[in-house]
């Protein structure tokens, strides 16, 4: 066993009601106490500061265990002078894990977005550090950490254990959290630049992210002792790859920074791909997030954007038109249809009026008079679903007030008499 977790267990079999365990216990609880007061008082103040909510709970769950451990090593220097401190100890190393895994938790929501891989990531992980403090206060950990140095095999001319390997991807592991971190705190800021172009912006923060998770990775590497000319096999075999099987999501990437460059397209605009008609909700890397006006979010490869034709409604003005047919009933003045269709689009609270609502004479149809209404809207973000249902409803009670008559197809059927043949003989 853990000579630590011996030496606990003989103070406690000794007498637990000695000085030595009370005075340890005694610090304990003041600590976790202290610790927990100071972090209610850090977060009163910073809910009244403009701290987002997630922050704060993520920042103060990572205090208490950090300020308790302070004040627990400060009481274990003190005590250490006339008693031995094992409980402490413990109490220390129990603080430690808690910490990483609250850290490894928080960092892990600021950096990536909710999902259940996420929920699922932070289980296993606070799972493997309880695991690993348990083999570590029972004496364990040092025989298993041998036995995995001792498989071992070659990569290449240089030789690799398992241990090593693990190491390698510990390290790895943690340096692109903390790259990623990093650079969620550079794209946070740099998002809120209003005199960068959005597009510009995005591209930065592409570019940031990859440089940093390249550094680290390369970090990590000659962290462990691996050289780094093995990634020359890697790099190889990557680009084989990316010449036969990935090269559809090497035309993506690429091409999401093509659209990004050159402002072909930029967050909101409203836009029709194929047969898809919304607004850019998100410019990612591999692909396009273009959210239809009925709320369901489409996914299109940046490849579709640079190959094929795309409109964008708002390129240049934003704003959209809204057609808007209607059929009326032969016998129907026309001019006063028309001048009633402007004037209740007119009175929409969301239509423009400069361009005004339009409203013409189409066409003459089988079944009455086809008219058309156009009107211009400036926030196709907010939808637009609502707007052609309201006028077509005022429409509706104005024309059944005015006597206007909207058709049905009708048909004519006349039936002639067939005359008899005469019989013969007759």
């Amino acid at each position: 066993m853990n000579n630590t977790i011996f030496t606990v267990w003989q103070d406690l079999q000794a007498d637990f009601s000695s000085a030595a365990v009370v005075w340890q216990v005694g610090i304990i609880v003041s600590s976790l106490v202290i610790a927990w007061s100071l972090n209610s008082l850090q977060r009163a103040r910073l809910a009244s500061s403009n701290v987002h909510q997630a922050a704060i709970d993520g920042l103060t769950r990572i205090l208490f265990p950090i300020s308790s451990l302070v004040m627990i090593w400060i009481g274990q220097l003190v005590l250490a002078n006339w008693y031995s401190p094992s409980l402490l100890e413990l109490a220390s190393r129990l603080l430690i894990a808690m910490a990483v895994i609250r850290l490894a938790v928080y960092v892990l929501r600021f950096v990536f977005s909710p999902s259940g891989w996420l929920k699922t990531t932070e289980n296993i992980l606070s799972s493997t550090v309880w695991v690993v403090l348990a083999l570590h206060v029972t004496g364990v950990l040092p025989d298993i950490l041998e036995a995995l140095d001792g498989v071992r095999f070659t990569v290449g001319k240089s030789p690799v254990s398992l241990l090593l390997v693990i190491q390698g991807l510990l390290t790895v592991l943690v340096t692109l959290f903390i790259a990623l971190w990093l650079s969620r705190l550079i794209e946070n800021r740099l998002m809120q630049a209003q005199n960068i172009n959005i597009n510009m912006r995005v591209v930065i923060n592409k570019v940031i992210r990859i440089a940093f998770i390249f550094v680290a990775v390369m970090v990590a590497l000659s962290a462990v002792g691996l050289d780094l000319t093995l990634l020359s096999v890697f790099g190889g075999a990557l680009g084989v790859g990316l010449g036969f099987g990935l090269q559809k999501i090497a035309s993506n990437y690429v091409s999401g920074f093509i659209i990004l460059l050159d402002e072909s397209m930029n967050l909101g605009d409203i836009v029709t791909i194929g047969s898809y008609y919304g607004i850019v909700q998100e410019l990612r890397s591999r692909y396009m997030v273009l959210r239809q006006l009925d709320g369901t979010d489409v996914i299109i490869p940046n490849e579709t954007l640079i190959t094929s034709a795309a409109i964008n409604h708002t390129a240049i003005r934003r704003r959209v038109p809204i057609k808007l047919p209607i059929q009326v009933a032969y016998e129907t003045d026309i001019r006063e249809a028309l001048a009633l269709m402007v004037e209740i689009g007119k009175k929409q609270p969301r239509v423009m009026q400069e361009p005004p609502p339009d409203a013409k004479l189409v066409g003459f149809a089988e079944s009455g008079i086809d008219l058309n209404l156009t009107v211009w809207v400036p926030d196709p973000e907010n939808g637009a679903g609502s707007i052609p249902h309201d006028i077509y409803m005022a429409l509706w009670d104005e024309f059944k007030k005015r006597g206007i008559s909207i058709p049905y197809p009708q048909r004519e059927v006349r039936i002639l008499q067939q005359e008899t043949p005469a019989t013969p003989g007759q």
